[in-house]
């Protein structure tokens, strides 16, 4: 009945052959980021010789504050803190004045010098912090701070009290951790159109390396846009790879004697699907079935 013929003008080396990879071991990463939030806070207390007295573990508290997601309060014992120590220093702390469970901070209190000379009285945890790292606070009302963080007689005659005033102030740094591991992104990906792209390649007629003799009538196509739907086109060898066109002939008893039997062509995204015409009788369809089973389609 119909012949086809294949004409090729360039021939592509054949696809190597896949070796499956040996197994490697999947690899993750993560890092766990720290950071220290810090703030400060100034406590000035007048009148100070009217707080001497007020007893023993008693304390004045200075206005909340808030460093690193929490709030905070300096305690001033003007008669201590401990009864054991009879008065005889006066104790500062920091309190975690909000609710909070292991609230790790550095931490820093200090008695300023109103003279000028800035030699400030100093307890600092933040010098510290490679020997025994943060401070942990367990709850709402912890503290950390100094029983004896100055003798009061020493205190009433240096020059951290000016004009009956002192000036305290706190330096707290927040310690917060996470983890980061590796960052995704989504993207929205829009359906494929490479078959509009496979249209408008064939439509154009150039790339082609391939041709279809049906009766007569050639088509050109493109061999290994075919390969992907039929493995017929990538099977046929050639001998002469150098200027005259080789040819290749099937003949079939089954093939389609018509060209418009079987049309190449881009359809639901798959490159050059057979197109099967609506207006067939039922020996043309034995022949065009006949002919998609000869090239494996």
């Amino acid at each position: 009945m119909g012949t086809i013929r294949f004409s090729s003008r360039d021939l592509s080396a054949a696809p190597p052959t896949s070796n499956p990879s040996s197994s490697i071991p999947t690899k993750t990463t993560s890092s766990c980021i720290m950071e220290t939030i810090n703030g400060s806070h100034e406590f000035k207390i007048d009148d100070y010789s009217l707080c001497k007295g007020m007893g023993v573990g008693k304390y004045i508290a200075s206005d909340t504050f808030y460093i690193g997601g929490y709030a905070w309060a300096i305690h001033f014992y003007p008669d201590g803190k401990s009864p054991e120590d009879n008065s005889t220093y006066v104790s500062l702390f920091i309190a975690l004045a909000s609710e909070g469970t292991d609230v790790r901070a550095l931490f820093e209190l200090s008695l300023m010098d109103q003279s000028g000379k800035e030699r400030h009285k100093v307890h600092s945890h933040f010098g510290r912090a490679l020997e025994s790292g943060p401070y942990t606070l367990k709850y709402r009302g912890s503290m950390w701070g100094y029983k004896r963080f100055y003798r009061r007689n020493l205190l009433e005659t240096s020059d951290y009290l000016k004009d009956d005033t002192l000036l305290v102030r706190c330096r707290v740094g927040v310690v917060k951790s996470h983890t980061e591991g590796p960052k995704t992104y989504t993207i929205s990906v829009p359906p494929s159109n490479i078959g509009q792209h496979f249209g408008k390649l064939l439509d154009s007629g150039k790339g082609t390396d391939v041709n279809f003799e049906v009766d007569g009538e050639t088509f050109a196509s493109h061999k290994i846009v075919l390969a992907a739907h039929s493995p017929v086109p990538m099977d046929i060898q050639h001998e002469d790879h150098q200027s005259e066109a080789e040819h290749e002939e099937i003949g079939d008893d089954h093939l389609p004697s018509s060209s418009k039997m079987i049309s190449f062509e881009l359809s639901n995204g798959h490159p050059y699907s057979p197109h099967v015409p609506t207006t067939m009788d039922e020996n043309q369809y034995v022949e065009l079935a006949g002919g998609l089973g000869r090239f494996s389609m």
